[in-house]
């Protein structure tokens, strides 16, 4: 999301672009040289392939020092003062906390730990040097948005190039960016915390022009792990019944579908229990293990972003965050009628926005919109018809109209009287409407 009057702003090459995987207990940070196609993750230990972040604050009692990630828990088993966890989700439900009798917001909170841990990525570049970031979590809904929004503007980056998005398009564009043969049919992706696994099946369909991607996301809250049991044989039998229960999904998703590969996500593989099922997926697939996904594809997804690449050009992702038709108006341009764009499918519902002016001669006070989805279902017209617009006999009028996404599904457009001229002024009058678009 560009936030503020957008500019001309340029990216220059050899800028530094950030990825920043906000998670609730963890949180990671990747990172290019925009020009180079390589993505590298920042390690909370040099040397290391250490890129968990708890995502956590300490203060330390009766001073207004602030510790964050490693040392925050470190100093919260260690010493006296408030250990701050769930930041994400205190921040989304908004409520004041009460710290050593002062009260602190919780977005300011989650932004204090943004910044300090952003300043692992001063030990490589300084943080004003960072042209673009794009912030990746778990679920993108309109709450998240707007504290996310409030958190980056709290931030006071140099530079407007803040963009959000969802895991689900970071493992979209994560897959586009990796050679061809591991995506050529299905993709699959599933992500283990230790208490919940959730899946991502990525699929084509490649007769349509530009080719449609679409992503199943499933949860399942029954596959837990044995954390912190410390009878050997019972973690054994722990680990082997869901080994068993993790094969049954597997080959239930992969029955009757040509998957090409396989990424096993999170530190809820760390410990290789799954060694049935991922000897079932080894099979006929290329299978991968990591933790690092989510943050590779905020980058990935920033430099598509800055600057679309062929690959991404030919696809377009319609996820739940996506606008998934395009809305424009037949026009008269110079004479000849001709189709006007106003808001196009495939965009994040919450970054589409258009402004522009219209004229409308005499008794004419209707505005068309047509949308076309691109999910299959027919074209439809929607109308605002301009109730007691003032007449001008003849004359033409002028209208400004500001037209956005107030959700995934709801189109909003707000139309103000310009007048015509010194002999016909605006009046100013206002019309406004929200329909949908599926």
């Amino acid at each position: 999301m560009l936030f503020g009057k957008k500019t001309e702003e340029k990216v220059h090459k050899g800028s530094i672009l950030a990825g920043y995987d906000l998670g609730d207990r963890f949180s990671q940070i990747s990172y290019c040289v925009y020009g180079e196609n390589t993505v590298e993750s920042v390690a909370t230990v040099i040397g290391t392939k250490q890129y968990n972040i708890p995502t956590a604050l300490w203060k330390r009692k009766g001073t207004n020092q602030w510790l964050y990630g490693k040392d925050a828990v470190r100093s919260s088993q260690e010493e006296e003062g408030t250990f701050v966890t769930d930041l994400i989700s205190l921040a989304r439900k908004g409520e004041m906390l009460t710290i050593e009798e002062e009260e602190f917001d919780p977005i300011a909170l989650l932004t204090l730990f943004v910044r300090k841990s952003l300043g692992l990525l001063g030990f490589i570049v300084p943080t004003e040097h960072i042209a673009a970031i794009m912030f990746t979590v778990d679920n993108l809904d309109d709450q998240m948005v707007g504290v996310l929004a409030k958190a980056a503007v709290n931030l006071r980056l140099k530079t407007t190039h803040i963009y959000f998005q969802s895991h689900t398009e970071s493992f979209y564009y994560f897959v586009l960016h990796q050679p061809e043969e591991l995506w050529n049919y299905q993709v699959l992706a599933c992500e283990h915390n230790g208490v919940r696994l959730k899946t991502y099946r990525m699929e084509r369909n490649k007769k349509t022009t530009p080719i449609v991607v679409l992503i199943e996301e499933t949860t399942c809250d029954t596959l837990v792990l044995p954390i912190g049991v410390l009878d050997e044989k019972l973690k054994a039998d722990a680990f082997e019944f869901a080994d068993e229960k993790f094969l049954d999904l597997m080959q239930e998703t992969c029955a009757n579908r040509i998957v090409s590969s396989v990424y096993l996500l999170g530190d809820g593989f760390r410990d290789g229990w799954a060694k049935k099922s991922t000897q079932f997926l080894c099979k006929s697939r290329r299978v991968f293990q990591g933790n690092n996904l989510f943050s590779k594809g905020a980058c990935f997804g920033l430099l598509e972003k800055i600057e679309p690449g062929e690959t991404a050009q030919k696809h377009i992702f319609l996820s739940a965050d996506k606008l998934k038709a395009n809305v424009g108006m037949n026009v008269l341009r110079r004479g000849k009628e001709s189709y006007y764009a106003l808001l196009d499918a495939g965009e994040n519902w919450y970054e589409v926005h258009k402004e522009c002016e219209f004229m409308l001669q005499g008794e004419d006070n209707t505005f068309s919109f047509l949308i076309t989805p691109l999910t299959g279902k027919s074209a439809k017209v929607e109308e605002i018809t301009l109730e007691d617009a003032p007449l001008r006999e003849g004359a033409f009028s002028r209208y400004a109209m500001e037209i956005k996404m107030v959700s995934a599904q709801c189109a909003q457009a707000r139309i103000v009287d310009l007048g015509f001229g010194e002999l016909f002024p605006g009046s100013k009058k206002t019309w406004e409407k929200q329909f949908p678009v599926i």
